[in-house]
């Protein structure tokens, strides 16, 4: 079994696979409906994906849900530590501290 994407993925797609479930569906039936393949799908849901926002929209739509619900509280923390970005304040703090010395 392929390892997860990131915490992130692994989030989304237990959301994902929660309103399948709930409507009853196959990953059959809602990959059909949103033009992908089952496979990749059934990565999605495994979290050992990382889908594209069209695809993320395409499935949020099938299952008749806001896309902001599959991914609503993620953060940078939920990416892989490989991925780790700054933000801008940390940005700029560390800039001032740069002019600073």
């Amino acid at each position: 079994m392929a390892e997860r994407h990131s915490r992130a993925a692994q989030i989304l797609g237990e959301r994902v696979r929660t309103a399948r479930m709930k409507l009853g569906l196959s990953q059959e039936s809602v990959a059909d409906l949103a033009q992908m393949h089952v496979t990749n799908f059934g990565k999605i849901e495994r979290g050992s994906a990382n889908p594209s926002l069209h695809t993320i929209v395409r499935i949020s739509s099938v299952l008749g849900i806001d896309p902001a619900i599959l991914i609503g509280g993620l953060d940078g923390d939920d990416l892989p530590a490989a991925l780790r970005v700054l933000t801008a304040a940390e940005f700029m703090r560390e800039r001032r501290n740069r002019t600073r010395r």
